[in-house]
Parts: C-alpha cells; structure tokens; sequence
C-alpha cells in the first residue's frame, strides 16, 4: 500500500477513535438510576480563587448504589463543594453533616428514564456524524493522492469498511448505555 494512502486511512482511523472516546466520556455524565463518583465528573470548585474539579478537592466515593459521598481533604472546603455540586445543576441535593457531604441519588422516573435514553441516542448520533466527517476528509484526500485508480478505488473500500464497523460499535455501545438507562 502506497505511504500516503496508508497515512490517511491511519489518520481516519485516529479521528474514529477519538469521535468513540468523546461518546463514551459523554455517555458515563448520563446516569443509569446507579449512583457513581462519574457522576460528579463535572462539579468544579472555587478553590482559592480558581475552578477545581471536585475530584481534585475530595475524595468521592459510593457506599451504596444509592448513595454518594465527598469527603473534603480540606474541612473548610464543605461549603465551596456544596455549592459546585449546585451550580453544576445535576438534579442532586447535597447534604453536609459538617464531616462530609452525601448526596442521596433518586431512582429515576419512567419519563426520566425516556429522556436520559433519547439524550444518550442523540451522543450516538454526533458520534456518527464525527465518524461520517472523518471518512469524508478520507475520501476526499484519496480523490487529491497521486496513486493510480486502482489504489484510490481499493483504499475507498478500505475507508468505508472502517466507518462501517466504526458505526457498528456506536450502535452496540448505544445499545448497552440504553439498557442500562432503562433498567429499574
């Protein structure tokens, strides 16, 4: 195989990848009814005058799967934390008992359940569309290569094959993030 085809179809294949890893970064911010230190992924905390993920501050930790719990390393950091996990806007209610804050994770509700599915599909679907994106930039550097028709035609197999099992493992992740979210 000629050196450039072989670089775009390996730089494709990087852009797949990174479009995958963004969907699974993005479906594990999406509960599934389990309580999880994930799920506090996206608190920041003012930490003397500048913005700290939580997980930088305090330990997080899930005694049970309904329950999670933010044990500061800094005691006078319980107020700061407290307020992160607001501003954050996840539907939780922290409580803090002067030691710690826990956080009682409520079950999820049918319709809920509906929501966070159709959010988790719509990830899905830009993930599709990152890959989609990258095997158009494939084909369209193959069309501009000097290698001859033969190549072009075998490497724009090549390039729709990749996108075709890229997609597929979108799907199956989907799959597995939609059962989740849907079992009670």
């Amino acid at each position: 195989m000629d050196e450039d085809i072989k670089f775009i179809i390996d730089t494709t294949k990087e852009s797949m990848d990174a479009a995958l890893k963004h969907l699974e970064k993005q479906l594990v911010n999406i509960r599934a009814g389990k309580a999880s230190p994930a799920m506090l992924g996206s608190v920041m905390v003012d930490y003397y005058g500048s913005q700290t993920p939580l997980s930088q501050v305090a330990n997080v930790n899930t005694p049970d799967g309904r329950t999670i719990s933010v044990q500061p390393w800094e005691k006078n950091m319980l107020q700061e934390i407290e307020r992160g996990i607001m501003l954050a806007n996840l539907g939780f209610n922290p409580m803090n008992n002067g030691e710690m804050i826990i956080i009682n994770v409520p079950p999820l509700t049918e319709e809920r359940r509906l929501t966070l599915a159709k959010q988790a599909k719509a990830e899905a679907e830009e993930a599709k569309i990152g890959i989609r994106n990258a095997r158009k930039e494939a084909m369209n550097d193959i069309k501009k290569s000097d290698v001859s028709e033969d190549l072009q035609g075998n490497a724009e197999i090549d390039v729709q094959e990749l996108t075709d099992s890229y997609v597929k493992r979108v799907e199956s992740i989907l799959d597995v993030k939609e059962k989740e979210i849907m079992t009670v």
